[in-house]
């Protein structure tokens, strides 16, 4: 028994209806879902060597393909079934009630999944290579669905009220002091800036390091007129007293090579007095002539006012006021500058300085027991002692936090939401369109599934209603 005309119609009408409602809500999340995945697809490229359990192209295109063998199969058994009950329908004599309920269900279900095949196909490419108007929607919209993203990323997560609200009810200062108050916590902070310390120690290059002493302390220390300056530290150091020690080290300096020099006066004088004085009158000025220079050397070390060391302030006072405004003088020391700096000694002194600093700062850096790693450790756990008991320090800790996250949220989100249209925007549309499609594709084919069951069971619904009010 064939179904009446207006039943099947009015299947037709509603079953339509129902699957473009379908279609247009399917179309809305897979374009919100197609952009997420997208972006995220983009950092799964770049990381797939990182995560060995991310599947790859090549196994995501197979799963695709397995699938849609499987939902278009389920659509060619629909559309079979339904071609098969028409036949038997058209035949003559009476047919049994129930092909026309599996009739109905098929019909319902082939339009369902040939509506919902045209809208998943329509998000990538146009069906059947036809320019339908409104297909192939991710090629021709890349560039707004990648705007679209940036905005509601912008919007939704890297807004300033959200993210410092987020941030305030952390309690990081808290979190921080009791943290860093751990011992075994301030030690691996110890741990980790003695590596990045050695990395950046050793990614300096060695000629540039020089060059940079050279150029920042040697030639600086250099430039300036070295007279003046010394005559007056010289002048400032008399006045404060800080040169005194220094007379007592010449004093002394003196008295030792006075007492180490015996023979040697002697000799001395007995070689300058007339041959024809007899040799002991020779020895006897040879030593007297000792016991009055070790005398007098004993009188100056012994008086801090004697006349000697008067006279040496008064050497050294002089010196300071020549190096100020002796113009011979000046001249005198700023030749004896530049002999220093075209010496050896002096040339070889940035690489000498930059070796001995690079290799301690290494050897620091590296030893857990090193003053510096041991000193980070008790910096840390005293600062997370303060931090954990002291109040007012975390509140002002959380006001700066706060205040620098609210500022980074709001002069910089836009920086970070760009990247996301600017990459999406850089992308090859076939490109971009296939590697979405195989992202979301496998999760498209269930509604195309989804579309072919619910649409054949609304059918056979349809039908039954139909039967039961209006009968055959």
């Amino acid at each position: 028994m064939n179904p009446p005309k207006h039943s099947i119609d009015a299947k037709r009408t509603t079953a339509k209806s129902m699957v473009a409602k379908s279609t247009a809500a399917e179309s809305t999340a897979v374009k919100s879902t197609a952009g997420k995945n997208a972006f995220v697809n983009n950092f799964s490229a770049n990381n797939a060597a990182a995560n060995n359990a991310a599947p790859t192209d090549q196994q995501r295109a197979l799963e695709l393909r397995k699938h849609k063998i499987f939902v278009t199969s389920l659509l060619v058994l629909a559309a079979a079934i339904f071609l098969g009950c028409s036949w038997w329908q058209s035949q003559p004599g009476d047919t049994p009630g129930w092909v026309g309920y599996v009739r109905a269900a098929a019909e319902a279900g082939m339009v369902g999944g040939l509506a919902d095949w045209f809208a998943v196909t329509a998000l990538f490419r146009h069906p059947m290579g036809l320019p339908i108007p409104h297909t192939a929607l991710i090629r021709k919209k890349k560039d707004q669905l990648g705007d679209s993203l940036s905005q509601f990323v912008g919007d939704n997560f890297l807004n300033a009220e959200l993210i410092t609200s987020k941030v305030r009810a952390a309690k990081l200062p808290e979190w921080l002091g009791a943290w860093l108050s751990e011992r075994g916590n301030a030690e691996k902070v110890s741990r980790e800036v003695g590596k990045l310390t050695t990395n950046i120690v050793r990614a300096i290059d060695a000629q540039e390091a020089e060059e940079l002493i050279q150029r920042h302390l040697i030639d600086k220390a250099a430039e300036p007129i070295w007279g003046p300056p010394l005559g007056r530290t010289l002048d400032a150091l008399i006045d404060e007293g800080k040169l005194e020690p220094a007379v007592d080290e010449v004093v002394t300096w003196a008295k030792s090579k006075i007492d180490d020099s015996e023979e040697s006066i002697v000799t001395l004088i007995n070689d300058r007095m007339p041959t024809w004085a007899p040799r002991f009158a020779r020895q006897l000025v040879g030593e007297k002539v000792f016991r009055e220079m070790a005398s007098f050397i004993r009188e100056v070390e012994a008086d801090p006012q004697h006349p000697a060391r008067k006279s040496i302030r008064k050497g050294l006072r002089q010196l300071a006021y020549d190096l100020q405004f002796d113009a011979t003088m000046i001249s005198r020391v700023e030749e004896w500058k530049a002999e220093i700096r075209g010496s050896r000694a002096v040339k070889a002194l940035p690489e000498m300085l930059w070796d001995k600093a690079s290799t301690g700062l290494l050897s620091a850096a590296e030893d857990p027991e090193s003053t510096l790693r041991q000193k980070i450790v008790e910096l840390c756990v005293r600062w997370g002692e303060n931090i954990r008991t002291d109040a007012e320090l975390r509140a002002s800790l959380d006001r700066r936090i706060n205040s620098a996250v609210e500022f980074l949220a709001n002069n910089y989100s836009s920086e970070v939401t760009g990247l996301i249209s600017e990459t999406i925007a850089r992308w090859d549309a076939d490109e971009a369109s296939e590697k979405i499609e195989l992202m979301v594709g496998k999760d498209l084919q269930f509604i195309r599934l989804n579309g072919t069951v619910v649409g054949a069971l609304a059918g056979l619904v349809i039908y039954t209603v139909n039967q039961l009010l209006f009968g055959a």
